[in-house]
């Protein structure tokens, strides 16, 4: 028998027809103006390449991201030391979803760089039909059009543990412009996507300048952490008035971490209190300049630090450090950024870092530095939040666009001559 079994899905339950919600983007055309609802089986079909998992052979393995972001490369692993006895096999242009969690929008169209990269079975592949160009249904993987449908056709009692079968994906109707439209589709949408990488690498390379700024003085030296401020730790937020917005002051949580506005500090939670409700609720507010990580659980992997620039209360689950009279704030959070916290978490525990820990663990600083970059420091790190800022608008105005250009509210010709 082959090493490769080939599992094909052509003639799948009737689709539910039903039409998704589209952000108008103008009156120059009507609804039925617009390029005809297909459902997705109509034009893609599922299909599953599968190969063994043999000991002392080497696999590479992928996932993918959230919100049509793509796929990524997981790392290596030997057949032999994996439960699974057979995964499924990643081919160029194919479309692969994660059917776990489907409500986040884990799909995207498979490179040529992750041909024959193995996934497990909670990733099932469906090869395009003719009607369908890979870079069209790349950019349809990322539209949130798409997570809305996705969305809303998962199944099971456990938000965190939904799923969308295939057959859910493939019921999925959307419009599908003739191919020469579609090309033309991309060609727009890349010219938008080419700003917004231009925009993140300016970003990544000014957050590069801000870590490279710290730690090169002749007066560098290894100084605890408990001689630059006070440490503590958040306090619980009630789940009974989580996301409750009765007032200004925020309570936040890790997942506020990457919320919007907050990836280069602190601005905002999705929980907003009066002052009287954070107290009465054993919040603390921690005040602007104060850097906070998180504290425990997989989060303290992902070492990201925050500088809250709106003072508000944060939960257990961050650590906190008050900066005292002569440590700069900016400083500090820059030498925190360059300093790797998942070094300190134990082997095969569950990743945590405590107060005592954090208090006798000691950092590459510099008197002269704290006080001299202190003010580039902050520069630096308002123009990263502004380019990620330039860069969320441009994503919001790439989702509208699309969203028009296959309703036909938005006329091709004119579009390209704006983009």
């Amino acid at each position: 028998m082959s090493d490769w079994q080939q599992i094909s899905l052509g003639d799948l339950e009737a689709p539910v027809r039903h039409k998704a919600a589209v952000p108008r983007q103008g009156s120059r055309a009507s609804m039925s103006d617009g390029y005809p609802l297909r459902p997705l089986g109509e034009v893609m079909r599922l299909d599953i390449q599968r190969t063994p998992m043999k000991p002392a052979t080497t696999y590479r393995l992928a996932g993918v991201l959230n919100a049509g972001k793509g796929v990524i490369a997981k790392g290596e692993l030997d057949g032999g030391d994996t439960e699974y006895a057979a995964m499924n096999v990643l081919r160029v242009d194919q479309v692969v979803m994660r059917k776990l969690t489907a409500w986040e929008g884990p799909i995207a169209v498979v490179p040529a760089e992750f041909d024959g990269f193995v996934v497990s079975n909670e990733f099932p592949t469906f090869t395009l039909g003719p009607e369908l160009t890979p870079d069209w249904m790349r950019h349809i993987c990322g539209s949130p059009r798409l997570w809305v449908e996705m969305k809303n056709r998962v199944s099971g009692t456990v938000q965190r543990r939904k799923r969308l079968a295939p057959e859910q994906l493939l019921q999925i109707q959307l419009p599908i412009p003739p191919r020469e439209v579609q090309a033309q589709i991309v060609e727009m949408l890349d010219a938008v996507d080419s700003q917004i990488a231009a925009l993140e690498a300016e970003s990544a390379a000014l957050i590069r300048v801000r870590t490279g700024m710290v730690g090169r003085s002749s007066d560098t030296e290894q100084t605890l952490i408990s001689s630059l401020g006070v440490v503590s730790q958040g306090r619980g937020l009630p789940k009974e008035i989580q996301g409750k917005r009765t007032g200004d002051v925020s309570w936040y949580k890790i997942a506020d971490m990457t919320g919007p506005g907050n990836e280069f500090g602190y601005t905002l939670a999705d929980t907003r209190l009066t002052l009287s409700e954070v107290a009465e609720n054993g919040g603390v507010v921690a005040e602007a300049g104060a850097v906070t990580f998180p504290r425990v659980g997989g989060a303290v992997l992902t070492e990201k630090k925050r500088i809250v620039d709106t003072p508000g209360a944060l939960d257990e689950n961050h650590l906190i450090i008050t900066p005292g009279e002569k440590t700069n704030s900016e400083y500090l959070l820059a030498v925190m950024e360059s300093f790797a916290l998942s070094e300190l978490v134990r082997p095969g525990a569950v990743p945590s870092l405590n107060m005592g820990l954090i208090r006798s663990t000691p950092l590459p600083w510099s008197w002269s530095e704290n006080k001299s970059f202190g003010t580039a420091l902050g520069v630096l790190r308002a123009e990263s939040r502004a380019l990620a800022a330039e860069a969320g608008n441009l994503r919001a105005t790439r989702a509208a666009l699309l969203s028009g250009l296959l309703d036909r509210t938005i006329d091709i010709k004119s579009a390209k001559l704006e983009v």
